[in-house]
C-alpha cells in the first residue's frame, strides 16, 4: 500500500507527520531519535507494525504487542531522556496483525535528548537529524521565551542613546500629548517602560534606546539587516543589492530608518479627503508596520541568525531569528499576546506602534489581503520563522484597478463641471468642500479640463468666472 492507503487504514489520526519501524517483537534502537525528533520540532506520529520500501508501505504486525507497548513507555519514563515523555497511544489490528502508533507532542521544555545532549534531534522533511550545537543553543534559549529581555545587565542610563531616548518622549508627546508619562522625570519614565530598574538597564530597554557599542559589548554584532535586491533573486539581479542599511544605534533608530524605506515598496495610492491627502493607515502600510514591529519584538537576538528584511521586485521577505511559541494557526484563533521580547513590545506599544491586545498577525493578514488579495505566507522552525508577503497584484486585478480609477477621475471631472454650471463664480475652495476632496486635488482635476479644452477662466481669479466650452 501507499502511505495515503495506510493514513486511509488509521482514519481517525490527524496526521502531522509520522515515521515508521517495523519492531517485530522489540522496540527498534533508532526510535529513540524519533521521539527525540518530534519532542524538538513539530510533534509526530511514531507507528510500529509497518514496514516502508521507498515510497512502499506494508503492514508487518507486532508480534507481541503487550510487551513492545510496555517496554517503550517504561524506557520513554526510566529516565533515558532527560524529561519524562508520555505520548498518547492507540492500538489498530489488520488482518490479525497489531499495529501501535504513539504521538508526541511538541515539548514545552527542549532540547529533548536521550543519554546526553549530543543525543538531541530534529525533524527535518522526512527524517530525524542530529542537532547543530547552534541548534540546541537555540532551544535553551526558547526557555527563556519571553523572560530574556527583562534580565538587568550591568549597564546604567549613562549608556543610554540620549537623542534617541528624546526624540521617544517627542514623539510620544506629539501622538497622546496627555498621556501621564509625559510629565514624569527621565529615571521615572524609563523605570515605567521597564527600561530601568534597581538603577541597572534591562536587556529589552538596551536594545531599543542603548548606545550602538554599549549593545555590541552585550550582543557581538548587533544589527537588523536590510537589503533591497533589484530583481526576484539574487540569480536573476545584474548587482546583489542597490541599497543596505547602515548600522543604526539602536532598535528605536533601526525601525524609523527602516519604515521609510519599506513605504516605498508597496503600493500607496492617494486618499483624498476633505483635509488632504492621507496614506499612513492604510491597510496595506498598516499590515507592513505590524509585521517589522512584530520582528523586533519576536526576534532571538542572542542568536548568530540575524533579524532580516528582503525586499524583492515582487516580495517582501521578514526573516525573524527564534521560532514562535505556537503554530501559527493557534496564534490567530487564541489571540495569542505572549511576545518573545515583552519589554521591546511594551516600548513600542506606549506609542501606538504596536498591538496592545493580540499578536498583530490578524492585522497582518486583514491588512495585506485588503490590498493585495493575498495573505502573507508564514514558514520555518523552532529556531526561526519567515514572513513573506507578495507585492504584485494579478493582471486582472491591475486591470479592475486602473478602470476604477479611470471612472472616479472621470465621475470627478462630471461633478465639478455640473457645479461650475449650477454657478460659473464659483471658488476652487467651494467646489473642494462640496465635493468631499482637498483643494489640492481639485485644482488637479482643473487643470486637467483646461488642458483638454474643456474649460476656460475668463478674468481674473477674483472677480472672473468659469467657462465650459461646448465641443460640437
Amino acid at each position: 500500500m501507499n502511505k495515503s492507503e495506510l493514513i486511509e487504514k488509521l482514519s481517525d489520526i490527524e496526521w502531522e507527520d509520522f515515521e515508521v519501524k517495523e519492531a517485530k517483537s522489540e522496540v527498534p534502537k533508532n526510535s529513540w531519535e524519533t521521539v527525540s525528533a518530534f519532542s524538538n520540532t513539530a510533534g509526530g506520529w511514531l507507528v510500529f507494525g509497518v514496514k516502508q520500501s521507498g515510497k512502499h508501505f506494508e503492514i508487518t504486525g507486532v508480534d507481541n504487542i503487550e510487551k513492545v507497548e510496555n517496554d517503550f513507555i517504561t524506557t520513554l519514563r526510566s529516565g533515558k531522556f532527560n524529561v519524562i515523555i508520555t505520548p498518547s497511544c492507540k492500538r489498530y489490528k489488520f488482518d490479525k496483525k497489531n499495529v501501535l502508533a504513539f504521538y508526541f507532542p511538541i515539548s514545552e521544555k527542549r532540547p529533548v535528548y536521550f543519554n546526553s545532549q549530543s543525543n538531541t534531534f530534529i525533524r527535518t522533511g522526512s527524517g530525524d537529524q542530529r542537532a547543530t550545537k547552534e541548534e540546541i543553543d537555540a532551544m535553551f534559549r526558547n526557555q527563556s521565551y519571553g523572560t530574556k529581555d527583562k534580565e538587568l545587565t550591568k549597564y546604567t542610563i549613562k549608556d543610554l542613546h540620549k537623542s534617541s531616548l528624546e526624540s521617544y518622549r517627542e514623539y510620544l508627546k506629539s501622538i497622546n500629548p496627555s498621556h501621564h508619562y509625559n510629565n514624569l522625570k527621565t529615571d521615572e519614565f524609563l523605570e515605567k517602560l521597564h527600561v530601568l530598574r534597581d538603577g541597572k538597564v534591562t536587556i529589552g530597554g538596551l536594545l531599543v534606546f542603548g548606545k550602538y557599542d554599549v549593545i555590541e559589548d552585550l550582543i557581538t554584532d548587533f544589527r537588523v539587516d536590510y537589503i533591497e535586491v533589484p530583481g526576484t533573486s539574487y540569480s536573476d539581479s545584474e548587482v546583489r543589492f542597490t541599497y543596505r542599511i547602515n548600522e543604526e544605534e539602536n532598535l528605536y533608530q533601526y525601525f524609523f530608518s527602516i519604515m521609510s524605506r519599506l513605504g516605498k515598496k508597496i503600493e500607496l495610492p492617494f486618499k483624498l479627503t476633505n483635509i488632504g491627502m492621507a496614506t499612513d493607515n492604510q491597510p496595506q502600510m498598516v499590515a507592513i508596520r505590524e509585521a517589522l514591529v512584530n520582528l523586533l519584538i519576536h526576534s532571538d537576538y542572542f542568536s548568530t541568525m540575524k533579524p532580516r528584511i528582503r525586499t524583492f521586485t515582487d516580495r517582501i521577505e521578514f526573516m525573524n531569528p527564534g521560532g514562535l511559541p505556537k503554530d501559527i494557526e493557534s496564534i490567530i484563533k487564541e489571540d495569542y499576546t505572549q511576545p518573545r521580547n515583552p519589554i521591546i513590545a511594551r516600548i513600542f506599544r506606549v506609542i501606538k506602534l504596536a498591538e496592545t491586545a493580540g499578536s498583530g498577525f490578524d492585522k497582518m493578514f486583514k491588512g495585506w489581503k485588503t490590498y493585495y488579495n493575498s495573505k502573507p505566507v508564514i514558514e520555518g522552525a523552532f529556531d526561526y520563522y519567515k514572513i513573506t508577503f507578495t507585492t504584485q497584484k494579478k493582471k486582472s486585478e491591475v486591470k479592475s484597478k486602473v478602470k476604477s480609477e479611470v471612472k472616479s477621475k472621470l465621475k470627478s471631472k462630471l461633478e465639478i463641471m455640473e457645479l461650475i454650471k449650477a454657478n460659473k463664480e464659483i471658488t476652487i475652495s467651494e467646489i473642494a468642500v462640496k465635493l468631499g476632496f482637498s483643494k489640492s486635488g481639485i485644482e488637479k482635476q482643473i487643470t486637467k479640463l483646461k488642458e483638454e479644452g474643456i474649460l476656460k477662466r475668463i478674468g481674473p481669479d477674483k472677480g472672473g468666472h468659469w467657462k465650459i466650452i461646448e465641443k460640437n
